[in-house]
C-alpha cells in the first residue's frame, strides 16, 4: 500500500487491455511506481476470450478520419486520439514486443499464432519490464480527491494514495464499475443495449431460419446499414442487423424498440432497376416460370419463392404472363 507521504504516481483501476496498455504507456513515458487494481481473480480475461480465443487486436485501417467513421458514437473524442495513436502504431508496438500480426479478409488483425495468450504474454511482459505492478481480487469501493492526491479505498479495506488515477473499468452496467467516476463527480449516461439481433413477427420470415443474403441494405428511420443478413427463428441477425443495432442503440432505446425496418434484400437494386430486369426476363425467358428460379444474385431459392408468393405470383406464372401489378409488388418486396 501507499501513504500520503509516499503515494503511487499512477493507479489504474481495471486490469483489462485498456488498463494494462495505459499503465505500460505511462511507464514507457518515464512514470514510475504504477499499480493496476483488478477486481476479478484474473487479469486480461476479455483479451483471452476475444476473437474466439484468437484476440482481434486492431484493424487494417490507417487513416484516422476513415477509421473514426466506424464508431457509432464519440467521433469528436476519438479523432484526436487516432491522430496520436492509430492501428499502425499498435502494429509497431506489438512488433517491438516480438508479436507479428496478420490481416484477414475483413480487415481484422490477429496475432500470427492465432492465440490470445500471445497478446496476454506481450502485455504482462511489457508491464513487468517497465516496473508496473498489479493486484487481483482488489475491487475499488470508494475514490476521494484529497488536496493533490487521490485516495483509493478497496472493498477489502485497503487504502492507496496516488498522484494520478486512470479509470479503465470498461462498461458501466455494474455499480462497481461506476463507482470511481461517480465518486469524482462525473456524470455517466445510462447504458443501453447494442449489438443485438432483431425480434420480428412477420409471416414473410416464417419457415426461413438459416437463409441469408450477402449484402442487404437495412433502413430504420435515419439509421442505414449494409452487409450480410441472416434470417433466424426469431427474426434477423448477421452483420447488417448488428451494425444497425449499434449505430441506432440510443435512438432505438428511446422508442422502446418499436420501429419499421425496411429491407433491400439485393443491397443495391431499386424498384425501377428491378422492373427493367423483369422486362428483360419477359423478352428473353418468357416461358420460364417466375417462382422456379431466383434471377437476383445472392437471393436464395427459398427466399425468392417466399417473395414471389408474397407478391401473389403463383407457381404456374411465367415471365410472359407476369402482370405489371405483380412485377411492381415483387420489386417492392425485393427492394
Amino acid at each position: 500500500m501507499s501513504s500520503p507521504q509516499n503515494p503511487h504516481n499512477l493507479i489504474v483501476i481495471g486490469g483489462g487491455a485498456a488498463g494494462f496498455f495505459g499503465a505500460i504507456s505511462a511507464a514507457e513515458a518515464g512514470l514510475q511506481n504504477i499499480l493496476i487494481l483488478e477486481r476479478g481473480p484474473e487479469i486480461l480475461t476479455k483479451v483471452r476470450i476475444s476473437g474466439g480465443g484468437r484476440c482481434n487486436v486492431t484493424h487494417n485501417c490507417y487513416e484516422p478520419r476513415e477509421l473514426v467513421e466506424n464508431y457509432p458514437r464519440g467521433v469528436k473524442s476519438l479523432i484526436g486520439a487516432f491522430h496520436r495513436f492509430q492501428p499502425a502504431d499498435t502494429i509497431s508496438w506489438f512488433a517491438d514486443q516480438g508479436v507479428a500480426l496478420k490481416v484477414e479478409s475483413d480487415g481484422r488483425m490477429f496475432p500470427t499464432t492465432d492465440n490470445s495468450e500471445t497478446i496476454i504474454m506481450a502485455l504482462t511482459s511489457a508491464a513487468q519490464k517497465n516496473g508496473v505492478a498489479w493486484q487481483t481480487r482488489c475491487g475499488v469501493a470508494e475514490v476521494r480527491k484529497i488536496n493533490e492526491l487521490f485516495e483509493v479505498k478497496t472493498s477489502e479495506g485497503q487504502i492507496y494514495f496516488t498522484k494520478s488515477l486512470l479509470v479503465a473499468t470498461g462498461g458501466i452496467r455494474s455499480e462497481h464499475a461506476r463507482i470511481p467516476a461517480e465518486d469524482l463527480g462525473h456524470e455517466l449516461s445510462d447504458p443501453v443495449p447494442s449489438l443485438f439481433t432483431f425480434k420480428i413477427e412477420d409471416y414473410r420470415l416464417h419457415g426461413l431460419p438459416g437463409v441469408s443474403v450477402p449484402n442487404a441494405l437495412l433502413r430504420a428511420g435515419k439509421i442505414e446499414t449494409q452487409g450480410p443478413l441472416l434470417i433466424t427463428h426469431w427474426g434477423l441477425s448477421g452483420p447488417a442487423a448488428l451494425k444497425a443495432s449499434a449505430w441506432g442503440a440510443r435512438e432505438l432505446s428511446e422508442i422502446d424498440y418499436q420501429f419499421t425496418l425496411e429491407i433491400n434484400w439485393t443491397g443495391s437494386e431499386t424498384p425501377d432497376s428491378l422492373e427493367r430486369i423483369f422486362d428483360e426476363q419477359r423478352r428473353e425467358n418468357g416461358k420460364r416460370k417466375v417462382a422456379k428460379r431466383s434471377i437476383i444474385d445472392g437471393i436464395s431459392h427459398r427466399l425468392w419463392q417466399r417473395l414471389t408468393e408474397t407478391a401473389r405470383i403463383t407457381d404456374a406464372t411465367t415471365w410472359a404472363n407476369l402482370t405489371r401489378e405483380q412485377s411492381s409488388h415483387l420489386a417492392y418486396e425485393l427492394a
